[in-house]
């Protein structure tokens, strides 16, 4: 007990302000610790002022531009278009400065909410950038300020990833890009030459694509987004190419040079591509380098992540990770859930290890991508055991009258039993369409179960119960 005979309030450090380090300190706020949260760049980290945020507001403008260019099938005309009445193009155009005006000033208002929360709830936020002393003090500088000292009983990592770059092809911020320096462009490009096939460049490619830039899409493996789905992925390929894109395969970019107001990128094999722009996007680094955790006993993979538990401990007592710096999960909801876990387990709370077979992700092309739990892979190759249904939406009634021809639903249920264990879903809104997967599979529900829940008469979502109820074993 205190002299005040008051119970001392726990300590709390937390580095970064992204989903892991502003949702770590919104729990132990709750939990009655003493919060003091540290930040460079603006809350909500990356996720909210560079990379989620703004990413998803961009490709919000690019979905719109995508469902006017089909509109001709549902029978809308378009007066103005190139190709007369039934041709959208040259009818319908994008401000890429009001584009990226809007997605800068909804990034910005979201780290304010944030940090009116935490404020709200008593979280001491301190702007500037911190390193550790030992595994239980932050030192924290701004500026030519000296450092303030920061102890605490609990010390939180959410330190962010930043983009990769290539040896021979810098970044400019101008012609030669990353996906945080995309926001500054006032006109479209002409020419966008995207380096990259996975997640992030496949997201790019296609919503520049349909926002009417020329693009190249350049890609070292085989197909797109090589970590995926194959048969999702071969429908977004085949989408990208029908919609005017080139997708240039096992083809490596070895450089970009820029002249003048044109980029060259140089591939392995000598051939050369000319565009206005360039996106780099080809991975990201942890942002580890120089914070003191080695001192601290913290341990770091080759890689630079930080290794953590599925409680999201660091082999540093007192010392937690959470977000994209461990590797685990490149995902805001999964960094926002290691955040929790670390507070709710450092604080002796109740908790739960971090359950990745539960994730859902998405890939906001158009359509989209969405997958929870296994994936075929997984059974084809025998490590789970798993029956398998896949239904293309071409079949669905409400697919047909929203002129939606590319996409399917895969559901995936353990052999025997009938528990759903995982699913595929490649469609517009794939996002919102997964969620009931997501219950099924975190509920460890029988495709029975989801079979004989009613769904709407027409609706996309009709789509998963009829998979359910192909799946249904007689017992």
């Amino acid at each position: 007990m205190s002299s005040s005979g008051q119970t001392k309030r726990t300590r709390v450090g937390i580095l970064g302000g992204g989903p892991g380090g502003y949702e770590a300190a919104l729990v132990a706020a709750q939990l009655g610790a003493d919060v003091t949260i540290v930040e460079d760049e603006g809350l909500g980290g990356s996720a909210v002022l560079t990379d989620v945020v703004p990413s998803k507001t961009l490709i919000a403008t690019a979905e719109l531009m995508t469902t006017v260019g089909g509109a001709a099938e549902l029978g809308v005309r378009f007066p103005g278009g190139r190709g007369g009445s039934t041709d959208a193009e040259g009818s319908v155009t994008v401000d890429l400065a009001r584009v990226n005006q809007r997605v800068k000033s909804l990034a910005f208002a979201q780290s304010m909410d944030i940090r009116a929360r935490l404020e709200k709830e008593g979280v001491r936020v301190l702007n500037g950038r911190g390193r550790l002393d030992g595994p239980q003090a932050l030192v924290v500088t701004s500026g030519d300020d000296e450092g303030e000292r920061v102890e605490a009983e609990h010390l939180l990592l959410s330190v962010g990833t930043s983009p990769r770059t290539l040896p021979a092809a810098q970044p400019d911020g101008e012609r030669i890009l990353t996906w945080k320096q995309l926001y500054d462009l006032d006109e479209l490009p002409e020419k966008m030459i995207v380096v990259g096939s996975g997640v992030t460049g496949a997201e790019f490619a296609g919503a520049y694509r349909a926002l009417g830039s020329d693009v190249v899409l350049v890609s070292s493996r085989e197909r797109v987004l090589p970590g995926e789905d194959a048969d999702a992925a071969e429908v977004l390929e085949d989408v990208f190419r029908r919609r005017g894109m080139t997708v240039m395969s096992r083809s490596r970019a070895e450089s970009a040079v820029r002249h003048g107001d044109t980029v060259t990128v140089t591939l392995s094999d000598g051939r050369t591509v000319e565009g206005s722009h360039c996106l780099i996007a080809v991975g990201a680094i942890p942002n580890t380098a120089g914070l003191g955790l080695e001192e601290a006993g913290v341990e770091v993979a080759e890689s630079g992540h930080v290794t953590v538990d599925r409680v999201s401990r660091t082999s540093a007592r007192g010392v937690y990770a959470a977000g994209d710096c461990t590797g685990v999960f490149p995902l805001a909801s999964v960094a926002a859930m290691q955040g929790r876990i670390a507070m709710w387990h450092a604080l002796g709370d109740a908790v739960s290890p971090l359950a990745l077979r539960s994730v859902s992700s998405n890939i906001f092309t158009s359509p989209e991508i969405a997958t929870v739990g296994w994936t075929q892979a997984q059974i084809d190759s025998g490590e789970a055991q798993g029956d398998i249904v896949k239904l293309p939406l071409s079949t669905n009634a409400r697919a047909k009258m929203l002129g939606i021809h590319d996409g399917f639903v895969k559901l995936f249920c353990r052999s025997g039993s009938g528990t759903v264990i995982g699913g595929v879903i490649v469609a517009p809104r794939a996002s919102e369409l997964i969620f009931p997967l997501t219950l099924a599979v975190e509920k460890r529900l029988n495709v029975d179960d989801v079979a004989h829940a009613f769904t709407i008469y027409p609706s996309l979502s009709g789509s998963l119960a009829e998979a359910a109820r192909q799946l249904h074993v007689m017992s």
